[in-house]
């Protein structure tokens, strides 16, 4: 099944790094989703921001793969956050280690399906634990702080 998700990427000073996801695929990335650089209110002033649009949930892992293997100026200003059209709110990946992982965030749990075979987000739901709404009885991602 295919699902939609929005994608944000901010990372400072990272222009170059973004420069080839704000093209056409060059064949050198598994997807053919185009970052759109994040604007502010006065144009160039805020150039720290992509977004994109992703249907089919398999290129998620990938893209985070993806993300965590490029040679960005300010690791440690690198975030990344998905909104599933199932979750209640974004989620937040930065990079610890070299790698790309999960923050939780308060009052929130990441519910797995049980017969995806997919690597996180792309098997999760985020949910908020403080809204009032049954939660699924499902599994959860143990999301440990990093």
């Amino acid at each position: 099944m295919s699902r939609f998700a929005e994608v944000v990427v901010l990372a400072a000073d990272a222009h170059e790094v973004m420069a080839p996801l704000t093209r056409e695929n060059d064949g050198t990335r598994p997807w053919n989703n185009i970052f759109v650089p994040i604007e502010g209110q006065w144009p160039g002033t805020f150039g720290r921001g992509w977004a994109a649009e992703f249907i089919q949930r398999h290129h998620w892992a990938e893209l985070l793969e993806h993300l965590q293997a490029l040679p960005w100026p300010r690791p440690e200003s690198l975030q990344v956050l998905i909104h599933d059209e199932e979750d209640d709110c974004f989620g937040l990946w930065m990079l610890y280690d070299g790698k790309l992982v999960e923050v939780p965030l308060p009052r929130t749990e990441r519910y797995i399906e049980p017969s995806s075979t997919i690597g996180i987000p792309a098997n999760g739901y985020l949910h908020r634990t403080d809204s009032g709404l049954r939660m699924p009885e499902l599994p959860t991602v143990n999301r440990p702080a990093p």
